[in-house]
């Protein structure tokens, strides 16, 4: 079986802040620094830790309630991808890793309730301590818990993985470490971190960390691509490896934590395999004859009538829309800030006019996408439509011109049209602002007024999926004398290029959930913008975004919160940092029954490591495990 995947560009799961830190570090055979720990009140071991709230499920649960406890154990599922990966290492901003190390090779200090907007439940460290302040986080390691090689994981593996993460890892994870400033190997099963004041979601953060062998690593050898299978501690090893065509994970029976009440009924396929293609039209025929099992859809053409009625095996292809329970996050066109075609705000608002989203949605996309207003679209933390309150003004108040007044009402929507494709009022608005940072329609042409240069810049994409969007966008632009080039390059020359901020604007995706937080500062804050391999792919420089990021992490109660987010929503939306695009109004899978999904799904859509393998009967009637 197969599975396909459709990636976002580029995908994000990361998150990132640096902030300077004082560390004082004494020598440790391992080479992280240890204090003594301190005398102090003793804070009570808890299972669990929620952002803000109290966690949904309390201690000695049996199960999350979107899994189904007795699904059947076997069976394979093939994953595909749109793609290449040329490295097994998913910690280093070197090469393109193989999908699935994070999810079913490498696990974490503790595992995400799907049902709540931030919390985590306990698993490598089976308890947690944590003062009020959240000024320190204690993990107490399980006993049980060991590598798949056998070795039990101890505080020398949490200790190493974090000190080798935070100076050689990716950025986000070096940014977050750095606001350790203090380690404490309390024990070999006890670990307490000590951390800078301010960041209420650091000690979750911190409890999201991938733990790594020690015996098996170095700092060294962490900070090189490798197409060696590594050793984790998760529910997969690895059983081939075919570099940048496919790669399988074999689960591991003997895995240490398959009894735990936050494992039960998960990780069910006895082998998931990742196959890679070049083309997505491949991928989506591969999935059609029944090589592939499952697909992800995001085109609202191929959802509409790109499937078709399909039997084989016994199985049939089918579609299945999934509620989500999150926001719908940023999907855009991002300008690269950074040139100087995009410096100036009302270039890239005057740009943003002449997107007319009616015309494409109607023409391309069957009228079935949603247009996105908001960074925290579809959410209580989304800043359209509501005006903001008196927290919200108090938090901007230092800033009086980051937020345009419409914005600032709750009354801004983008600019749309009739969908005929006559989009003159935007015109006309579009040449105002155009006229304003010093450009002048000339013989067809938008040109500078002081170098006589034609307004020019370049699309840049990592697949042809999205070509008749960006065409259709650019063909507009042509319309008011602009020059948007398309240009298409292969997946590792792309993520070269978005790594080091090499284009004038792409397509991106920023996903949100409902307790945004230190991923934030990765996206947006300005000591990101010029650091390689985050994801400021717009290069914000903004005070105001950073100021409203650092109140959002050191909130307390939920109303603070999400008036900081709100805040930060409308800053973004008045710097035109993105030409926001569209979003779905729930998640599209289309799948062959050969698989089945428990009745519940999680506030986060589908979720693989939940689904299993079913008996079908072939055309005879024999029944057949896929």
């Amino acid at each position: 079986m197969i599975m396909t995947l459709a990636r976002a560009l580029p995908r994000a799961a990361s998150f990132a802040a640096e902030l300077a830190i004082a560390a004082l570090l004494l020598a440790h055979p391992s080479g992280v620094g240890i204090v003594a720990a301190a005398d102090e009140t003793p804070v009570a071991a808890r299972h669990a830790i929620a952002m803000h709230g109290k966690p949904l499920l309390a201690g000695g649960f049996e199960h999350f309630a979107y899994v189904n406890p007795a699904a059947p154990e076997g069976g394979t599922v093939t994953l595909g991808i749109l793609g290449s990966y040329d490295s097994l290492n998913p910690f280093i901003i070197k090469g393109v890793p193989a999908a699935g190390l994070r999810d079913f090779l490498y696990e974490s200090l503790l595992t995400r309730g799907l049902d709540e907007p931030f919390t985590l439940y306990g698993h490598i460290a089976e308890s947690i301590e944590v003062p009020d302040d959240r000024s320190a986080i204690t993990f107490n390691i399980n006993p049980k818990a060991k590598f798949s090689d056998g070795k039990p994981i101890t505080s020398d593996d949490i200790l190493f993985s974090w000190k080798t993460l935070r100076d050689h890892g990716r950025p986000n994870h070096r940014a977050y470490y750095k606001k350790v400033t203090t380690a404490e190997r309390i024990s070999d099963l006890s670990v307490r971190f000590n951390l800078e004041p301010g960041d209420r979601e650091l000690p979750l953060i911190l409890g999201l960390m991938p733990v790594l062998p020690a015996h098996l690593l170095s700092e060294d050898s962490v900070q090189l691509t490798t197409l060696t299978p590594p050793i984790g501690s998760g529910p997969y090893t690895i059983s081939h490896v075919d570099a940048g065509r496919a790669v399988v994970y074999k689960r591991h029976k003997d895995w240490w934590a398959n009894d735990l009440a936050s494992s039960r009924g998960r990780f069910n396929f006895d082998d998931i395999r990742y196959d890679y293609f070049r083309d997505d039209a491949a991928m989506l025929e591969a999935f059609k004859s029944g090589r592939i099992d499952m697909r992800i859809e995001e085109d609202p053409s191929r959802w509409a009538g790109g499937y078709g009625e399909r039997e084989r095996g016994g199985a049939k292809l089918v579609r299945r829309e999934f509620e989500l329970g999150l926001p719908a996050g940023m999907n855009a066109l991002a300008f690269n800030s950074r040139r100087t075609v995009f410096a100036d705000p009302k270039v890239r608002d005057g740009i943003i006019k002449l997107f007319d989203f009616s015309w494409i949605n109607k023409n391309l996309y069957h009228g079935l996408y949603e247009r996105t207003q908001s960074y925290f679209e579809r959410s209580v933390l989304s800043s359209v439509g509501r005006p903001a309150d008196e927290k919200e003004k108090a938090l901007l108040s230092e800033y009086p011109d980051a937020v345009s007044p419409d914005i600032m009402a709750g009354t801004y929507r983008m600019p749309d049209t009739d969908g005929t494709g006559r989009n003159r009022a935007n015109w006309r608005d579009a040449l105002k602002l155009f006229g304003e940072a010093g450009y002048h329609l000339k013989d067809g042409k938008l040109l500078n007024q002081k170098t006589g240069e034609q307004l020019a810049f370049e699309i840049l994409a990592g697949t042809t999926t999205n070509e008749r969007l960006f065409l259709a966008f650019s063909r507009d632009l042509e319309k008011l004398g602009i020059a948007a080039r398309v240009r298409v390059v292969d997946s590792a020359q792309y993520q070269s290029r978005i790594k080091s901020y090499d284009y004038d604007m792409i397509q991106t995706r920023w996903p949100s959930s409902l307790s945004p937080g230190n991923e934030q500062i990765f996206r947006w804050s300005s000591t990101m913008a010029e650091r390689e391999g985050t994801f400021n792919f717009a290069g914000v420089k903004n005070k105001a975004a950073d100021a409203m990021i650092e109140a959002m992490l050191s909130a307390r109660e939920e109303d603070d919160f999400v008036a900081a987010v709100r805040a930060l929503d409308r800053v973004l939306l008045s710097g035109h940092y993105v030409v926001p695009l569209f979003h779905l109004p729930r998640q599209w899978i289309g799948y062959w029954t050969r698989l089945r999904q428990p009745e519940k799904t999680s506030l986060f859509g589908y979720q693989l490591d939940t689904w299993w393998a079913a008996e079908t009967e072939d055309k005879s009637g024999k029944k057949t495990q896929p």
